[in-house]
């Protein structure tokens, strides 16, 4: 049967269809496919039967899913591979059936994620679901679509993690940077130093005396194979040379100090044994973690450096390797961990202070945050580094997120609403539409000085994560705010089923702004 089909457009859309991120080639014609009770998948691929097992798991509360060896079931999954993108896929729907192939299995899962919105979000009317007919080519503008937490500052937990690899499963997301050490606390088991999690993992920001949080070996690996599960791959963060301070009361031998303001803030970048620890660290996390990236912060340093002054360990190596200042102290460091990092088989990656460093391109990626310093992003892709985009301003997702809110951070008056997550990028961002190859993608990074509980978490995150997500996958030509606001209210809804909090940005006056902790 022939289907005759109308394109749409992002200033016209067609109604029915709610998928958020927006896809970027929708076709929609004439009738639809109306299933009652249950649907049957056949899978063709047996590779493919663990993606298909786990999109029958997400179905459970909406709609029954068979799996079948029935080559004429309602849906029909295909892995073809090497006929497209990494992370394309097709999905085809007419009257009788769904069909969705890709080149690869993770093309696959953003495919019946696409069709699990149609579900969730679709006509359903006595246990009956009604899909337009339709055909999706869709693929995404970045790669990199991430999300980092801060669990340092305050620590959520296992099963708010997992809620959160959920929820960026549903959008297509792909990247879940998480910031395990920093100066409250250390909340990643190492087995050769047990006293970072004992002794490095007392207090939080809230309060210095709060028992030891942390994950230990094996609560990261289920994490890790959950989000791997769902095509998230998890970029650990061990920060150094300076947010050292929760590791440097676990084993003070290896601190070079601080300043007044930051106390015990550094590594000791002139003692030997030091880089002899932090390579041990290294080795077990990447043992933990198999994604080939390792984040080493790097970043203000300068904010507790001032003992290296005179720290005796640091002026040796200053004058046996020629450094002029304690920038070129920092730079040595920075050079000496990249090359265990190297060694070990990852990339490093690191916050846009690392531009300044000499690392090779070819071996680093420049996460830029500083919005307010334009000219590093600029260097950062004239030096051939590729580049993550997380700026403050707008996608700091610890800014409050209208002007009315009191609690959360602003930089100058500036914060990060909606809709500015929403048009990131802008094409005046320097050196961008130049060297746009180099720029990754892009990610919103969740600092938790001011988030307490998993009530403040889901407030700052959502919807924002749904605007990011759009941001990252659907081509700027076919994006439209207003259009994405029709297709977030039944987003709203489905995070009101799930107990998942969230801003109401369509409610805002009215809507209270938690900042109890619990």
């Amino acid at each position: 049967m022939l289907l005759t089909f109308a394109c749409t457009s992002p200033t016209k859309p067609a109604r029915q269809i709610t998928v958020i991120p927006r896809p970027n080639q929708i076709t929609v014609g004439k009738g639809n496919f109306i299933v009652k009770e249950s649907v049957a998948m056949h899978v063709k691929n047996p590779e493919a039967n663990e993606v298909a097992e786990l999109f029958r798991q997400q179905m459970e509360d909406v709609l029954p899913v068979k799996l079948t060896k029935n080559t004429r079931a309602d849906i029909q999954l295909a892995l073809l591979p090497g006929t497209e993108k990494n992370q394309a896929y097709s999905l085809h729907i007419n009257k009788n059936q769904v069909t969705i192939s890709a080149g690869t299995l993770q093309g696959m899962f953003y495919g019946l994620q696409t069709l699990r919105q149609l579900f969730l979000f679709g006509q359903n009317d006595y246990n009956t679901f009604t899909l337009p007919v339709l055909e999706i080519n869709d693929s995404p503008r970045f790669a990199w679509r991430g999300i980092m937490l801060d669990e340092s500052r305050h620590f959520f937990g296992k099963e708010k993690v997992k809620e959160i690899l959920d929820l960026m499963a549903l959008h297509k997301l792909n990247i879940f940077h998480w910031h395990l050490t920093d100066v409250p606390g250390w909340r990643i088991e190492i087995k050769q130093y047990p006293k970072l999690t004992t002794v490095g993992g007392l207090g939080n920001y809230s309060n210095p005396d709060a028992p030891a949080q942390f994950y230990t070996q094996d609560d990261i690996r289920e994490i890790v194979k959950y989000a791997a599960d769902r095509f998230i791959e998890i970029v650990p963060e061990i920060d150094m040379p300076g947010h050292a301070a929760a590791a440097n009361r676990a084993y003070p031998e290896f601190s070079g100090g601080g300043s007044e303001r930051y106390p015990e803030f550094t590594f000791n970048p002139g003692k030997k044994e030091t880089y002899t620890y932090l390579t041990n660290i290294l080795k077990e996390v990447a043992e933990l973690f198999p994604s080939k990236y390792i984040h080493l912060g790097g970043d203000e340093v300068h904010f507790g450096n001032a003992h290296w002054k005179i720290n005796p360990d640091v002026q040796r190596l200053m004058k046996d390797q020629q450094l002029p200042d304690l920038k070129g102290v920092e730079s040595y460091f920075i050079r000496r961990i990249a090359d265990s990092v190297k060694v070990l088989g990852k990339t490093v990656v690191g916050w846009d202070e690392i531009v300044d460093h000499g690392l090779d391109p070819k071996n680093s990626v420049v996460m830029w945050w500083r919005h307010n310093m334009p000219e590093k992003l600029h260097t950062a892709l004239t030096e051939n580094y590729n580049v993550v985009l997380c700026p403050r301003i707008p996608l700091y997702f610890d800014f409050v997120q209208d002007k009315s809110h009191n609690y959360g951070r602003k930089w100058g008056g500036a914060f990060a609403p909606l809709d500015l997550v929403y048009t990131f990028p802008p094409d005046t961002l320097p050196g961008f539409k130049q060297h746009y190859n180099q720029v990754k993608g892009l990610q919103a990074n969740v600092w938790t000085e001011r988030i307490q509980n998993n009530q403040r978490l889901d407030y700052m995150l959502n919807p924002r994560l749904s605007g990011m997500a759009e941001a990252a996958w659907t081509e700027k030509e076919n994006k439209n705010y207003n259009d994405f606001l029709n297709r977030l209210k039944p987003m709203l809804s489905y995070f009101e089923k799930q107990g998942i909090g969230y801003y109401n940005p369509f409610e805002s006056k009215s809507t209270p702004e938690p900042v109890d902790v619990e």
